[in-house]
């Protein structure tokens, strides 16, 4: 095992973190190959509904890659458990980019119709580099010591404020590629991005998990305790994302500023990448012991009597997170119906993403711990389907909603989302509260 953080200057927890050998060139790389993430779709949408002229097309299309995403990742992570990251990513980012550039070149001659399908579906063995950034930290502190608790909490913070850096930048970026340059232009700029951060990132070996070869004592992560209603919450909250992005455009587009959607969706992320970076900062113990209060001694069933087993810790937190995620979102709805006043909705989106990344950064690290061993990337893969499939879910119930009853009541999909997640992670707590069985 390498060893755990150095605990000299400087004080800053990521700054430390950045410091482990091997630590910074796979960082960068991975944030390369992750930016693409938030510019593909918007991407996909603006080339086909510019050259097709048909939103229609683009929205089936770029969900017909979400659905085969959902199920050719988790088969995609498996295989990186079984033969390396190095062995696979290379590779299925290969296919990925060439699905990528099929899709521009298809757009570009005028191919037809069913040929964008096919080209899109065929991205959808894109590996999740979030995922894999997350196994190279667990497997660097895994250990039991309080050291490597503290410095793969701040690492999950550190990954989930990445994934929403992503999404703020990469939809803007995407955008800007598209109408200032040419309509493939986001597209393009994000394969070549993506294949030269997967080689960067593949290429540190040093950091890289041990390959697990399956063996018969293997298990899948679906039948580790706990780890189905983790997924569940997952589910929901992706629904929460879904529904507050579909319902933020119409409500924008209402009030004649759809050109603004995009930043005002930009700083719901921003308030999340925030939180989760305060966050990671908190050192796991005081983050367990100093916030939860009451709520934590009603689930705990003890009366001040402190709980240290950290696992159970983590999965009473979870559940103060959902319920002020839960809280956090009514304020988008109670901006929309006070008044038609884009700035405000975008304090309280600011506000709303505030909880969301403490919820993630949580939820990722009981996946982590519930996760057999050697099947840490296919665990992860299948938290990130999760939530894609809850994408999916919202952005459909809450384009239902704005169609019969209009945008402002669009914002009670993610309400309604939040309060699910909230009685799932309440139900099935003593599940993944319990030590793990390994």
């Amino acid at each position: 095992m390498p060893p755990t953080p150095p605990h000299a200057h400087p004080s800053n927890p990521y700054l430390r973190l950045l410091r482990t050998p091997g630590a910074l060139p796979f960082t960068l790389g991975n944030l390369l190959a992750r930016l693409p993430m938030g510019m593909f779709s918007v991407s996909a949408v603006l080339m086909i509904s510019g050259s097709r002229g048909s939103y229609a097309l683009a929205g089936a299309v770029t969900a017909t890659g979400l659905a085969a995403t959902a199920l050719v990742a988790p088969w995609t992570a498996r295989l990186v458990d079984r033969h390396g990251q190095a062995r696979v990513a290379v590779p299925a980012t290969a296919i990925a980019v060439a699905g990528s550039l099929a899709l521009l070149l298809c757009v570009r001659l005028r191919a037809p119709d069913w040929t964008l399908f096919a080209a899109y579906a065929a991205t959808a063995t894109t590996p999740n580099t979030g995922g894999m950034s997350r196994a190279r930290w667990a497997h660097l502190f895994g250990g039991p010591s309080p050291a490597d608790a503290a410095a793969l909490h701040t690492a999950n913070s550190f990954e989930q404020a990445a994934d929403e850096l992503c999404f703020m930048v990469g939809p803007v970026a995407a955008a800007f590629l598209c109408s200032a340059l040419f309509p493939e232009a986001g597209t393009l700029v994000g394969a070549v991005l993506l294949m030269t951060g997967v080689l960067i990132f593949a290429a540190q070996r040093a950091t890289e998990p041990p390959a697990a070869p399956r063996t018969k004592a293997s298990k899948s992560p679906l039948r580790a305790r706990g780890f189905v209603p983790l997924l569940a919450v997952f589910l929901a909250t992706g629904a929460v994302f879904g529904a507050l992005e579909i319902t933020t455009i119409a409500y924008a587009d209402a009030l004649g500023h759809r050109a603004a959607a995009g930043a005002v969706l930009a700083l719901q992320a921003a308030g999340s990448c925030a939180a989760g970076l305060a966050y990671g900062a908190l050192p796991p113990a005081r983050r367990a012991a100093g916030r939860l209060g009451p709520v934590r001694r009603i689930l705990s069933g003890t009366r001040g009597r402190a709980v240290r087993e950290p696992t159970r810790s983590a999965g009473q937190t979870l559940v103060v997170c959902v319920a002020a995620m839960s809280a956090l979102m009514c304020l988008p709805l109670l901006a929309a119906r006070a008044g038609g006043s884009l700035p405000v909705l975008a304090a309280a989106l600011l506000c709303a993403g505030a909880a969301t990344a403490p919820t993630m950064v949580t939820g990722m690290t009981l996946i982590q711990r519930r996760t057999p061993r050697g099947r840490l990337n296919e665990g992860m893969t299948l938290a990130v389907t999760a939530i894609l499939g809850g994408i999916a879910l919202g952005s459909a119930a809450g384009g239902q909603v704005i169609g019969q009853a209009g945008a402002v009541m669009g914002y009670l999909v993610p309400v309604c989302a939040a309060a699910v997640a909230l009685v799932v992670c309440v139900a099935g707590h003593g599940r993944y509260s319990a030590p793990p069985r390994r």
